[in-house]
């Protein structure tokens, strides 16, 4: 069997009962055998300022280092006001700073993401694709998973309930392993002589 794929997750709330945090935790439980998930948290993330780039806070370190040691991404966002979170799109921001040190370069990412409304983070999932753009970042497109009305797909313990999103989670989790690791192959080496 090959090497377990290392994925970090990520949410884009800071929420304590946050519908995204729960649903990395599902999808810790729904990722393939030949992968294990862990989920940074963003608390403790300042606002970004150039000032402090070459000097960042030790959370910023933490959290590039964090993404270097990751084989891929996985982003759980939220929508607010038809966009990305702020406190998400901060840590985007830093940890692709100071330019050309981008810790986001070149990795293989996967968005999914639950929100209250019935489009369950549509919006947001797009425009984190046009960051992804600039950062180098290399996306997997399907399934796109957006638990609208997260209210009803989650228990009061802030597990995912709704079967559907399971499978669709399972199925894009799957498709993130086999992205990362077509990606890693095409990079290794030539053993041809």
């Amino acid at each position: 069997m090959a090497d377990t794929l290392r994925i970090l997750g990520i949410a884009g709330s800071l929420r304590k009962a946050s519908y995204n945090r729960a649903a990395l935790r599902s999808a810790q439980k729904l990722a393939p055998p030949d992968a294990a998930l862990e989920i940074f948290e963003l608390h403790g993330i300042p606002a970004y300022n150039q000032d402090e780039e070459n000097n960042p806070p030790r959370q910023v370190v933490e959290l590039k280092r964090k993404i270097r040691e990751a084989d891929a991404i996985l982003l759980a966002t939220p929508e607010y006001n038809y966009s990305v979170p702020g406190v998400l799109k901060n840590a985007i921001d830093w940890a692709s700073r100071p330019y050309g040190d981008s810790a986001w370069n070149g990795k293989p990412v996967a968005i999914m993401g639950a929100s209250v409304g019935i489009f369950g983070s549509a919006r947001a999932q797009y425009h984190l694709r046009q960051t992804f753009v600039f950062l180098n970042m290399y996306p997997v497109n399907q399934p796109e998973v957006m638990i609208g009305s997260a209210q009803h797909r989650f228990d009061a313990q802030g597990n995912l309930t709704d079967e559907q999103s399971k499978k669709l989670i399972a199925t894009l989790l799957r498709n993130l392993v086999d992205h990362a690791r077509q990606l890693q192959e095409a990079r290794a080496p030539s053993m041809a002589v």
